[in-house]
């Protein structure tokens, strides 16, 4: 039976997260964002409490903000998101830096922890920062990087990881769901499978957290970073989370000493000694603006659950699958996105050799996906604010674009800087 909008609709009218949508700003009710994997859209309760913090703890509180406002919000939120959306405990989370520098830690920190060891495996097809630490920390150390090799719409087999590992490797770096391709890994076999050679395994939790249940504990994760700005909402440049698992916190030690780090951080004494829980993973103050603006986002997300956002993220996918084979594979697109829905995160990748001049078109049409080299449109598809019926127009409006490189090339835009 053929897809219609009708159909689309009335999943729309059945989503028991459909109100939540309304809670977005969404200034242009035509506008299709389809990128929330990259950028989530702004909670009005994110909204307000920015503004709240600017009037009137930064307006008129002053620097008494510090401490009685400020001071605990690194852990407080570490916490909310351990609990929502990493089933991970309280005291094993801390929000702050970059993902890149909470990378660059937790790698570290890793390394440090199996002294003896020369050698680091990440997946050929992470995400560049990740692959530039690690590259950036072996040539610090004299270190070998085993790469896995470059893995199709599944992501990295496990077969492919296990014969990276053995007990020269002291550190394995994997994605939970690939940026490219939305492929999702099996955490436990796989955290398990560098358990098995002696090995640490550093999770980076950017394209899952907040839409992918996570069970850390369960699943006996050691460290995860993860971002804040895509499916959490946090805003652009929101800080990372950083997570060790409680009983690894006296055996890793992060890199980069900063006054916040410290005990008795306000001594101002001689020496560092760090704090004995995870405030020892924090360095210099954090960016407050941006971090206030994660909390209410994240405790709307405890409100909807992540297992309620799993479950409309995995009809979307489907919607989005059944509509590629309708509509888009008879014109040239390619699916770069697994056809598994336990394989899979909340993007799907299309496939064009013109995809980056498509993109341009879209968005100059007010459909905005995301562009990947060489050829990858990524359809971001946020539970809370993405609608069915966004995703039947975008997919039938790409169907029926002009051929680039004919005359009728109407394409304009541009596809603009991205994040990972």
């Amino acid at each position: 039976m053929a897809l219609t909008r009708s159909y689309a609709e009335a999943l729309d009218h059945a989503d028991p997260l459909a109100e939540y949508r309304d809670r977005f700003v969404i200034e242009d009710k035509d506008l299709i964002y389809l990128d929330g994997n990259s950028l989530g859209m702004l909670p009005l309760v994110s909204r307000d409490r920015v503004r709240q913090v600017l009037e009137d703890d930064w307006g008129r509180h002053l620097i008494r903000s510090w401490e009685d406002r400020w001071l605990d919000l690194p852990t407080r939120t570490g916490d909310l998101i351990a609990e929502c959306a990493l089933g991970a405990g309280p005291g094993e989370t801390i929000v702050a830096d970059s993902t890149t520098v909470a990378l660059y830690k937790a790698v570290s920190a890793a390394l440090d922890a199996r002294p003896g060891r020369q050698a680091v495996v990440i997946e050929r097809d992470n995400f560049p920062t990740d692959r530039y630490v690690v590259e950036s920390l072996a040539r610090q150390r004299g270190l070998e990087i085993r790469w896995v090799d470059e893995a199709g719409p599944n992501g990295v087999e496990l077969e492919a990881l296990q014969s990276a590992l053995d007990e020269s490797v002291a550190v394995a770096v994997l994605s939970h769901v690939d940026y490219r391709s939305a492929a999702l890994l099996d955490m436990r076999r796989y955290t398990q499978a560098t358990h098995d050679v002696g090995a640490l395994c550093v999770w980076d939790l950017c394209h899952s957290v907040g839409v992918v249940p996570i069970d850390l504990t369960g699943d006996g994760v050691d460290v995860a970073v993860g971002c804040t700005y895509k499916y959490l909402n946090g805003g652009p440049g929101a800080p990372a989370f950083t997570y060790v698992r409680g009983d690894l916190q006296v055996q890793l030690h992060q890199p980069i000493w900063g006054w916040w780090g410290r005990a008795s951080m306000f001594d101002m004494e001689q020496g560092y000694q760090a704090q004995t829980d995870m405030r020892a993973w924090l360095s210099g103050t954090p960016g407050l603006l941006s971090l206030c603006a994660v909390e209410p986002s994240v405790a709307m997300i405890a409100e909807a659950t992540v297992v309620a956002i799993r479950q409309k993220s995995l009809s979307l996918t489907a919607l989005a699958v059944e509509l590629y084979d309708e509509v888009l594979a008879p014109v040239g697109y390619g699916l770069g996105t697994s056809r598994h829905p336990e394989r899979r995160g909340s993007h799907v990748t299309l496939t064009h050799p013109d995809a980056q001049a498509i993109t341009r078109e879209l968005i100059g049409r007010g459909i905005i996906p995301d562009f990947r080299r060489p050829s990858g449109i990524r359809v971001g598809l946020s539970p809370l604010t993405t609608r069915f019926v966004d995703v039947y127009d975008a997919f039938t409006q790409m169907a029926v674009l002009p051929d680039p490189a004919g005359p009728d090339d109407r394409r304009t835009g541009a596809a603009g800087p991205r994040t990972s």
